[in-house]
């Protein structure tokens, strides 16, 4: 009994105010800074990676670039050592049949 005039209750307040939450999450008073905040932030975290990269690299070691870099030429070099043996098994089975 209580819990379901509770439920009704929820469903009545959530009904009342989702209205008026769509109306405001799509109103351009709310919209505009909301992106400028975003933006900012966006700005504001491009630039400290770009010092935090900086700083690593000054330092000598590896930055997030650098690494990306390496394991994507290890890939590249891991693929082409799967080919080769791909094309090394079948030279080997074509010796075997002659």
């Amino acid at each position: 009994m209580l819990w379901e005039t509770w439920k009704k209750a929820f469903y009545a307040w959530e009904d009342a105010t989702a209205k008026y939450m769509e109306e405001w999450l799509k109103s351009p008073l709310l919209l505009a800074p909301s992106g400028l905040m975003l933006g900012s932030a966006m700005k504001a975290k491009a630039a400290y990676d770009k010092k935090a990269a900086d700083l690593v690299g000054n330092l000598g070691l590896a930055t997030k670039r650098d690494q990306e870099r390496s394991l994507h030429a290890l890939n590249q070099l891991e693929s082409r050592l799967i080919d080769l043996e791909e094309k090394l098994a079948e030279a080997l089975a074509k010796n075997k049949a002659n």
